[in-house]
Parts: C-alpha cells; sequence; structure tokens
C-alpha cells in the first residue's frame, strides 16, 4: 500500500481527493471483510457467513469538517446507560426506517436526532462500501459529508454522552493505526484500532476510517 502523500494532507489536495474517491452512490455489494486486509497475517473472512439471518440495512454519516486549520472528523460518544454498545465511539446513524428515502436521508435524520447537526451544513459528495457488523445484524452505508463549519451541536442525552473531533490527518496517518487480536466466534480475529487521546476508536467505527484510508492510498474502489 501506498502511504498518502504530504500533499494530499493538505486540506484542498485532501479534500479533492475525498470526492474523487468515494463513490457517488452505494456500492450494490458489501465489503466482505473490512479489518486490516492489507494485514499478512489477517486470515479473510467473509462476514456475510456470520450472519444468521438476512442483515437490516442501516446508515450512518461521516462527517468531515472542513475547518480553516485542516480536515476533521466528528465522532460521538454512545451514552453510558444504552443496552448495546455503551461508552463506544461512532458516528451518528441508525436503522432505517420506512419515511427514509435512501441510506443519505437516514443518516442525516439520525445526525439531526442524536446530535442536533443542521442538514444545512452537510453536503454529502459519496459512499464507501457497505460495512457488514455481525454483532448487531446491521449492513451499514458510510455516507461521506463535508460539514461547513458555523454549525452548534445539541446532543441527545438519550442516546449521545459527547460529540468530539479528531484531526483528519491523524486517523489517516498509519502510525496511529494500532493491530489488535479480538476473539469473535471463538477466533481469534485481527482488527484495527486508532486511540486518540482519551478516546478509544475501534470495531466498525474504526473500520470504516480504515476504508476511507485505504481507498485514499489508491486501494481498492469504493464503486
Amino acid at each position: 500500500m501506498s502511504l498518502i502523500t504530504p500533499a494530499a494532507l493538505d486540506p484542498i489536495a485532501l479534500r479533492d481527493l475525498i470526492q474523487r474517491r468515494v463513490s457517488p452512490g452505494p456500492a450494490p455489494q458489501p465489503l466482505r471483510d473490512w479489518r486490516r486486509l492489507s494485514s499478512a497475517t489477517s486470515r479473510p473472512i467473509d462476514l456475510a457467513d456470520l450472519f444468521d439471518r438476512p442483515p437490516l440495512p442501516a446508515a450512518v454519516l461521516m462527517p468531515i469538517i472542513d475547518r480553516p486549520q485542516g480536515l476533521s472528523v466528528l465522532l460521538t460518544r454512545r451514552a453510558s446507560h444504552l443496552p448495546h454498545h455503551a461508552g463506544q465511539i461512532s458516528f451518528p446513524g441508525g436503522r432505517l426506517e420506512s419515511g427514509d428515502a435512501d441510506a443519505a436521508a437516514t443518516a442525516l435524520r439520525e445526525t439531526e436526532e442524536e446530535i442536533g447537526l443542521d442538514r444545512r451544513f452537510i453536503s454529502v459528495v459519496g459512499y464507501l462500501p457497505d460495512h457488514l457488523i455481525p454483532i448487531s445484524g446491521y449492513r451499514v452505508t458510510p455516507v461521506v459529508s463535508f460539514v461547513t463549519p458555523g454549525f452548534e451541536l445539541k446532543t441527545d442525552p438519550r442516546e449521545v454522552e459527547e460529540a468530539f473531533e479528531v484531526p483528519l490527518g491523524f486517523l489517516l496517518d498509519p502510525a496511529n493505526h494500532v493491530p489488535r487480536q479480538r476473539e469473535y466466534s471463538g477466533v481469534s480475529v485481527e482488527f484495527i484500532d486508532m486511540p486518540f487521546g482519551p478516546h478509544h476508536i475501534w470495531g466498525a467505527t474504526a473500520g470504516m476510517l480504515y476504508t476511507l484510508y485505504r481507498l485514499l492510498c489508491g486501494e481498492g474502489s469504493a464503486a
């Protein structure tokens, strides 16, 4: 895998690269294995085989804030009282509902509900391939967007403990991609974690960020 060049990490160049590499529409097929695919020690797993029923459609917003000092990614920490994934780092999003026209509509609605980010500040630029999440039973569409500064957030305490930003350059630096072994269904599986200060970014959230990294490095395609 080729590393992202310093020129591409310039905010303008990086923004252009993202727009060119993400898919203009949701991909017809999900990623079969969104973990650390480039690792020689990582055994490929077809995540579809781990579902005992058809996955439920869901979508998340990957909000990239266009700050003057550089691009940053807006993430949330889930409320500690939730019955599932309490306290974990995630993107705003959720399950597709009957009134949602598409994945982007779901992501925008859920973002407004969870953190109060007005969609007038959001520009959807494309999609990453769907990610299968066996532990929750979802097929998640990551909706990549740029966010104009000037917004105000109002988090819903029933769902979100806090919202915070991480510099995109930090998330795209392979020095910050930490391989971890975890037990899943009795098998030791390698994942990528991205620790950032007090926040431990792991699981599907880190997987989606790693997918973006791989696309920007020219590995694979979002289409």
